[in-house]
């Protein structure tokens, strides 16, 4: 769906929120993190009422708050 397999971008999100869940993510699983809630915002729109909408848009939560701990802050 828009290039997205939903599937892998299933299995990438929610084994990175667990890996942080046991101990944190190194800079590359925080990158791949962000790119599937990139991803997330592109298909959420597009998945439609069949069900799916409601699992994937708790991937995203999940995401998101797992995604924020490594958001840069302002400090000026």
């Amino acid at each position: 769906m828009a290039g997205v397999d939903l599937v892998l971008l299933d299995a990438h999100a929610a084994g990175l929120v667990q890996r942080e869940l046991r101990g944190g993510l190194d800079e590359e699983g925080v990158a791949i993190l962000w790119t599937c809630i990139a991803d997330l915002d592109k298909v959420l729109p597009l998945i439609g009422d069949d069900g799916r909408t409601s699992y994937y848009a708790r991937l995203r939560t999940m995401g998101g708050v797992t995604a924020a701990r490594y958001t840069p802050r302002d400090t000026g």
